[in-house]
């Protein structure tokens, strides 16, 4: 261990970071820049090939950043895992989706665990920083690879799970000032792992097993599920008793003790809050428990978008335009403001739902430029000018992106829903926001159901055609990650 301690000092370790998504890629990074040489895995050759070039596709990671560390031999990527050959600490940052089942898909770990076995050696740190279900790292990474090298863990093979923690676009919290939880399989792997990643790390915080770090990560987010939860069921009461819950949670947000704000929209997305409790929940069962609080966050979070695009329809039956046919503008497809990823975003349910009942439905997004529709077709952005506020019959606010210019969509749109509140510092237009009381004259169709809707008769469908061409503007360096197929890429605000 002295040796270890020696090697950690003088930076002569090197890294292997398996996994160059969003949070294998900024922990790259921060390793190269505390002088630590790491070479970085990636089953995606796009990725690899744009890294080569010294081009970040990761919001927060300049391209200055990996030129240089590129060119100070501090960091290099590639497909091959005979790289590990050259490792002491491996990180594995890989994803774990939901299977279609809704059942925890840990297949990327397995297959980076399988890739690395032949090439591990002697001493080697393994550190499991995907977020999974508690016990995964002790079935999963340290029992394969005991069977297949032979070593005992804590003396051949060093084995921890540390959770990522990641808020994308985020500009105070990173992977450097956010305390990193960690848990060994040993004694001696809890050693090793705390002085590896408090060499570089501002604050290390230490639990005493693999299993309670996964459980912490895993708790972290069902506690904002829950608590989302919470204020998604509250939203149409407070709109139904005549009161905004805006104002409501803002008054109780100025408690400076035993509470925490949480806030309505059009549902849950990234990798994190619509996935983490699932793996929680499923673990619980696996030992005959049942996590009904779960089970209940996760219905009443997924059902947002279904009420958002109901209350769309009674709006615009309300302005004397029926769904099918009308022109429906989104404006923001991501999951979260300011970032460009569309996983799990409620957006794209939102999308569906309203295509499947007959609208014409277009987006505008300042982050993302084209999404990939169910049937393989590519829609891209529109730009966010006043011709298409006043072409729309409605405007849904799925995504309070910093990049939109809120009064100008006031000032031409025929008619908004805001699901985020982005427009409470705008005057005028015919603004409904999510959560706030219903007029009077919305009672009258409130019973919409907008996928009940008749069909029209070709007739009676109207022509639209969109007052602008399809090209992107402003250039794509790209193809965004969400029209790539998945690989070694996990992230999620954490």
């Amino acid at each position: 261990m002295d040796h270890m301690q020696d090697r950690i000092n003088s930076r002569s370790l090197r890294a292997v970071v398996i996994g160059l998504g969003y949070v294998g890629l900024p922990m790259a990074v921060e390793m190269a820049q505390a002088g630590y040489r790491v070479h970085g895995i990636d089953i995606d050759a796009f990725k690899v090939a744009r890294l080569r070039a010294g081009d970040s596709y990761v919001i927060g990671i300049e391209d200055e950043i990996i030129q240089s560390l590129t060119q100070a031999g501090l960091f290099t990527a590639g497909t091959d895992y005979s790289a590990v050959t050259q490792a002491d600490v491996i990180v594995i940052c890989v994803p774990t989706p939901l299977t279609a089942d809704h059942q925890p898909d840990i297949s990327y770990i397995a297959a980076a665990v399988d890739g690395m076995t032949p090439y591990l050696k002697e001493g080697s740190l393994v550190i499991l920083e995907s977020t999974t279900y508690p016990g995964t790292t002790e079935e999963h990474v340290k029992q394969p690879l005991e069977a297949a090298t032979g070593w005992r863990t804590g003396e051949q093979l060093y084995v921890c799970y540390s959770p990522e923690r990641v808020d994308p676009g985020s500009v105070n919290y990173g992977v450097k000032n956010t305390p990193k939880i960690i848990g060994g399989s040993t004694p001696a792997c809890l050693s090793y792992g705390k002085e590896f990643y408090g060499s570089f790390l501002n604050e290390i915080v230490p639990v005493s097993s693999t299993t309670v770090a996964e459980t912490a990560k895993l708790f972290e987010n069902t506690f904002r599920s829950v608590n989302i939860a919470l204020v998604n069921e509250l939203t149409p009461a407070c709109e139904q008793m005549g009161v905004n819950i805006w104002e409501v949670l803002n008054a109780a947000a100025t408690k400076p003790f035993g509470y925490m704000p949480f806030y309505p929209g059009p549902g849950i997305g990234g990798h994190c809050i619509p996935i983490d409790p699932i793996y929680l929940s499923w673990a619980a069962n696996r030992q005959g428990s049942d996590l009904q609080f779960i089970t209940l966050a996760d219905a009443t979070n997924r059902q947002m978008p279904e009420r958002v695009v109901q209350r769309a329809a009674a709006l615009l039956e309300q302005a004397g335009t029926r769904v099918q046919g009308a022109r429906v503008v989104l404006a923001g497809m991501a999951y979260k403001k300011d970032i460009d990823d569309l996983r799990e975003s409620p957006a794209l349910d939102v999308f569906r739902l309203l295509s499947a009942a007959g609208a014409e439905v277009v987006f505008t997004d300042p982050m993302v430029p084209v999404f990939r529709k169910d049937d393989g077709s590519v829609l891209q952005s529109q730009p966010a000018v006043p011709g298409l506020w006043t072409w729309a019959d409605l405007v849904i606010i799925t995504t309070d992106h910093s990049g939109f210019n809120y009064q100008e969509m006031a000032d031409h749109a025929k008619l908004i829903f805001d699901t985020r509140n982005a427009t409470a510092g705008c005057h005028g237009g015919h603004i409904v926001v999510l959560g706030q009381p219903h007029r009077p004259e919305e009672t009258s169709v409130q019973s919409v159901r907008v996928m009940n809707e008749v069909p029209e008769t070709e007739d009676e469908q109207k022509e639209h055609v969109l007052p602008y061409t399809a090209e992107v503007q402003g250039g794509v360096k790209e193809e965004p990650a969400h029209l790539q197929e998945k690989s070694g890429d996990t992230h999620g605000e954490s």
